[in-house]
């Protein structure tokens, strides 16, 4: 396959001659200027790179394998001297010399196919986006409606304004008055009305919190009130999530999700509000995370072979973070204490103004979030979930690089984020991975030998270990008897797989002749501090928020697990490393992509849309860094489960079962 030639990178001058890099196994080709970052030229030829760090050289994730040319790169601690001779090199710390050929490894690529996949055998709590039930209730009323209309044509005996008559016939038809306007629609008023002969369909926003009164968006000739749809989105931290909504016959038609753009700039909150500070930061993630979103939509209207002007509106959810950087909102104090956001509450914007390719009269609608760290992705998961409206007291969890926690029930809510890092998302671990093809998730040791047994995803070689695979080979480890509950490993067993290494004794759990890059894949003592700190954070938030209401573990009635993660964690095995408390396994339930759900519901009920404010003002923050217990809280629960055996009945028994057999 010939090399596909870009254009020469924008930043290149004339005066100076360019320079070709070559990326396999795409065969792009770019022309830059002498001295240009290599990750930067990855991004500008539209080829995605892990980079974790943003860039700034800590994680280790971009690595490329340097076939042909010079680049300038400095040696790292990251690479072995072994990688370094093979030709491995971090992308984010190379400047090229000469013209290049690079190729990335397949642990530096991502696999959307894998975004979408789930887990075999987990019952979902029931969704509460049950159209006939909705009807039920009476809250099936789309926040956007279309009204069909046969107006008498204008005569010079009635020659009222175009406008007047139209607004006339919903009065007089739907009882509708007191109309607000989208100006644009004048504009083409005019020749919609006489297109068929005064038979129009007109969309109108139920939707106005403060004048309440509802607003005539768009116009189109003839009726069209059978072919009425919406957008609802989830912008998560990594991965950006679409629903296409049929508003007229109430049902889900499709959904698609990809790889947030942003990834290239940060894999956390914190680095992407950093790189947001730097000239043109702010604008270069907005359009990253806009370019996500384009591309999805575009695909999800072609696949159901749908016009965009039958879109009418899209309803949003994202964490506060994510909020700010798609609105191009300086999110700047969200990390400086106090923690303030700039809004919580974002108004209704004309997609297109934010760059979205979408008709001039959809609007944007966006959940509401509460603090800098719960954000409307929560405040969606507890609308779509119903622990709002219900009496159980319900511990609510969404796990992941900043884990979020909601207490409560049907007359309080209280929250609280977690700061758990990127270890359930492979960061800050060795052989750490996002969920793709060749992630190690399924493990068992034998306690005998010390063997493994795993599986990865798709079957295919080892690369790599997924958050889920990470908890699930701890726990194995620890029902083997292999690791002490300091997190070290002992040091009397006679087995191979068990060595020293730069970050202290290691598991080898794949060998290198077995492994897609020839290396042996390892958790060494270092990662399972890493893993330890992650979900010490978590459990220490639940017991901080806890008791900052004044309740126990022991009073909770239903425990809640929300987010793409929570599908494929083994609960059991999530209990045995400390991460979800030990409460009967009958408490817990999975419900999925709560966010998105919330999102949709959003769309399907103008009631739930107002609601969602309410559900955002009835829960109270509580800023876990300001509470001194929480820090003693974390110190405990450094601990393999946890340094009271009293939190961990269950554990203990068996482990303390294991240990005597």
């Amino acid at each position: 396959m010939d090399p596909v030639h870009l254009q020469p990178h924008p930043g290149a001058k004339a005066t100076i001659m360019a320079i070709r890099i070559i990326f396999k196994p795409y065969d792009l080709t770019l022309e830059v200027e002498e001295g240009e970052n290599l990750l930067k030229a990855a991004l500008a030829a539209g080829v995605h790179i892990n980079a974790s760090c943003g860039g700034a050289g800590v994680c280790g994730k971009c690595r490329i394998l340097l076939e042909a040319g010079r680049v300038e790169c400095p040696e790292t601690t990251l690479l072995t001297r072994e990688e370094w001779e093979l030709g491995y090199r971090q992308a984010c710390q190379c400047r090229v010399l000469s013209d290049v050929t690079v190729r990335i490894p397949p642990e530096s690529l991502l696999d959307k196919r894998t975004i979408t996949r789930r887990r075999a055998g987990v019952s979902l709590r029931p969704s509460p986006i049950d159209i006939p039930a909705l009807k039920a209730q009476g809250l099936y009323n789309p926040a956007f409606q279309k009204k069909f209309l046969q107006l008498p044509p204008p005569s010079l005996a009635d020659n009222l304004c175009d406008l007047s008559r139209l607004e006339g016939g919903l009065a007089r038809t739907y009882g509708l008055n007191n109309l607000t306007l989208d100006f644009l629609l004048v504009r083409k008023l005019a020749q919609v009305l006489r297109r068929q002969d005064f038979a129009v369909t007109a969309t109108l926003d139920f939707a106005q919190r403060r004048s309440r009164n509802p607003r005539l968006v768009n116009i189109e000739p003839g009726d069209t009130t059978a072919r009425h749809y919406a957008l609802a989105v989830d912008i998560g931290t990594t991965t950006v999530w679409v629903q296409l909504l049929d508003l007229a016959q109430g049902e889900i038609i499709g959904q698609a999700a990809d790889y947030n753009g942003q990834l290239a700039y940060g894999d956390d909150v914190i680095s992407r509000i950093l790189y947001s500070q730097k000239e043109g930061g702010l604008a270069t993630l907005q359009k990253a995370v806009v370019a996500t979103l384009n591309r999805i939509i575009a695909g999800l209207l072609k696949k159901h072979r749908l016009p965009v002007e039958e879109i009418s509106h899209l309803t949003l959810a994202a964490n506060t973070t994510m909020t700010h950087l798609f609105y191009a909102i300086d999110p700047k104090y969200i990390r400086l204490s106090p923690y303030t956001p700039t809004a919580c509450h974002i108004p209704p914007v004309r997609a297109r103004h934010l760059g979205l390719d979408l008709p001039e009269h959809v609007f944007i609608y966006s959940v509401s979030s509460v603090s800098s760290y719960v954000g409307g992705d929560i405040v969606s998961g507890v609308l779509a979930s119903g622990i709002y409206k219900e009496p159980k007291l319900t511990l609510y969890i969404d796990i992941g690089t900043n884990g979020e926690i909601v207490i409560g029930n049907q007359e309080w809510l209280a929250c609280a984020a977690c700061s758990a890092g990127p270890a359930f998302e492979g960061g800050g671990i060795r052989y750490g991975m996002r969920a793709a093809k060749g992630a190690v998730e399924e493990v068992s040791i034998n306690p005998e030998t010390a063997e493994p047994m795993f599986l990865t995803i798709d079957a295919a070689k080892p690369k790599g270990i997924c958050g889920s695979g990470l908890i699930n080979l701890l726990a194995a480890l620890m029902e083997a008897g292999i690791v002490l509950p300091n997190g070290r490993f002992r040091d009397d067993l006679k087995t191979d797989r068990i060595r020293e290494s730069e970050n202290g004794r290691e598991y080898v759990l794949a060998w290198g002749a077995d492994t897609e890059s020839g290396e042996d894949l390892t958790l060494s003592e270092l990662d399972i501090d890493n893993l330890m700190r992650a979900k010490a954070a978590m459990f220490a938030g639940y017991l901080t928020l806890l008791e900052s209401v004044g309740l126990r573990l022991k009073d909770i009635e239903q425990v809640i697990l929300a987010g793409a993660f929570g599908n494929f964690i083994n609960l059991e095995n999530a209990i045995t490393i400390g991460l979800l408390p030990d409460l009967p396994r009958e408490c817990f339930q999975f419900v999925g992509n709560a966010s998105l759900m919330g999102a949709t519901l959003l769309a399907f009920s103008r009631e739930l849309l107002e609601e969602e404010r309410r559900v955002a003002d009835m829960m109270t923050n509580f800023e876990l860094s300001e509470v001194p217990s929480y820090m003693d809280q974390y110190i405990s629960a450094l601990f393999l489960p946890h340094t009271k055996a009293d939190y961990f009945p269950t554990v203990t028994a068996r482990l303390k079962g294991g240990a005597k057999g």
